[in-house]
Order: C-alpha cells, then sequence, then structure tokens
C-alpha cells in the first residue's frame, strides 16, 4: 500500500492510501477539497473512500464536495455519526474492515473528541491517529476527561514500535520546545529536538513520527518517568494524573 501525505490548511496534513492491486484509494479525513484533488491528480489516483476520525470541521469540511465528485464510500466513527454529514458506514472499537487486500482495525481513543478513533492497519504497519496522538505531543482534551484522554494514549502506545503515525497536524516543533521544559534531561528527546528544527528550516515534514520514537521523547506517553514527576511534584501520583499535569502545562504554553 502507498502512503501520501500534503499539507491542508494551515497546519493540517491530508492522506492518501492507495492499494496498488485493486486501485483503491482513501482520503484520511478531508480537511479541505480542493489539496485532496491536487494530491489525486499528482498521483493519478481516484478517490474511492474517506476514512474520518473525528468530527472538527478541519478534517471533515471537504468530505461534502469529494462525495459528490466521486461517489466516494464514507467511513467514519460510530459515536459521532451525528455530526458528520455524508457517512456511509460507521465504525468504533473492534470493528475491522478490508481495504482492498488490507485489514483496516478500528481503535476508540476518546478525549479530543468523545467519538474519536484511530485506523490501524496491523500488516502495513501504520495508524491513522488524527488528533489524539501528535509527533511529541497530544490532542487538547475538548468534549472528554483527562483519564479518558490517557486511556486512548495508553492504547495507542501499546501498538508495535516500529508503526508509523500519521497525524493531523504540524505542531512538532512547538510541541518539541514544550516537551523540553518538562524533561529537559532526555538525551533522546535533544537529539530529536535538534532533528526537528532542521527539518521546519528546511520546509520538510516532520510526520510520520513512530510508536517507539514517540515512547522515547514524547512528555505525554511518558508519566511513569522517575524525572518528569519530580519535576512536576507527582511523584506517587497516578500515571493519568502526571498526564493531566502535563496537558494542563501544555494548556498554559
Amino acid at each position: 500500500m502507498d502512503v501520501f501525505q500534503f499539507p491542508c490548511l494551515k497546519d493540517n496534513y491530508g492522506v492518501l492510501i492507495h492499494d496498488k492491486a485493486t486501485g483503491l484509494t482513501a482520503a484520511i479525513d478531508a480537511p479541505e477539497a480542493e489539496p485532496v484533488r491536487r494530491a489525486l491528480k499528482e498521483k493519478g489516483w481516484t478517490l474511492t473512500h474517506i476514512l474520518v476520525t473525528h468530527h472538527h470541521a478541519d478534517h471533515t469540511q471537504g468530505i461534502e464536495a469529494l462525495k459528490a465528485e466521486s461517489k466516494c464510500t464514507v467511513i467514519g466513527p460510530k459515536a459521532e455519526a451525528a455530526k458528520i454529514k455524508g457517512l456511509d458506514k460507521t465504525v468504533g472499537e473492534g470493528d475491522t474492515f478490508k481495504f482492498g487486500g488490507t485489514e483496516v482495525r478500528v481503535l476508540d481513543t476518546p478525549g479530543h473528541t468523545a467519538g474519536h478513533i484511530t485506523y490501524w492497519m496491523p500488516s502495513e504497519t501504520v495508524a491513522f491517529a488524527g488528533d489524539t496522538l501528535f509527533a511529541v505531543g497530544c490532542g487538547r482534551v475538548i468534549e472528554g476527561t483527562m483519564e479518558m484522554m490517557w486511556g486512548s494514549l495508553a492504547k495507542l502506545a501499546k501498538l508495535p514500535g516500529a508503526t508509523q503515525v500519521y497525524c493531523g497536524h504540524e505542531y512538532t516543533l512547538s510541541n518539541v520546545k514544550f516537551a523540553l521544559t518538562i524533561e529537559p534531561e532526555n538525551e533522546a528527546l535533544k537529539l530529536r529536538a535538534a532533528e526537528i528544527e532542521k527539518l521546519i528550516a528546511a520546509g520538510k515534514a516532520t510526520l510520520p513520527t513512530r510508536i517507539d520514537i514517540e515512547l522515547a521523547t514524547n512528555p505525554f506517553l511518558r508519566p511513569q518517568s522517575p524525572a518528569i514527576r519530580k519535576r512536576l511534584g507527582l511523584e506517587t501520583a497516578a500515571d493519568w494524573q502526571v498526564f493531566a499535569e502535563v496537558r494542563e502545562r501544555k494548556n498554559r504554553s
């Protein structure tokens, strides 16, 4: 399967996935229609599906136009069906479906929104996490609770380390600067910060990321870190409480 990432809106990413054997092509979310059209034209692919992670407009506002043009099948979160126009099929935790020859597993990852989902393709070692997990960051907790969001992140953290993760936004530079205030002694994080600065300076994307890289450098996935716990004064707190304090600090940064 081919995966093609491209910028949308101010700081969103669109992603196309293409099954070479069948010619099926899906957009992961539809932040806006025109960049998706350009990406399809560049690759010579025909849109057959849209896989939606959550209902926010910066992930869905291109659906109506793209569906009208292509008659594509739109799949999205069962728990947000009332908030997403044009869904043909709804899915949730434990559901699987075939995209060409590839099995897609659905994970409920609520917190940013109440019904947010992630699409995981084990055989391709890839996951599409929307606004739940970012490179060196995570989404704001808007509709869920901090404990709920931590549960979603912990679920993603258990995916195989080599899993490539495509995220909804290019927030990595600001995320890594914040992360260094939470765990400045983390050598892997310091090396990653330097790499990210070089990529941004060269006008290159910092995504996709990988689960093993995030486990080593993302403070939102590292509430067990003694250094983080000591810095926050939360040595005996539950993991979700440490996560919550990190997220609150990021909200204020």
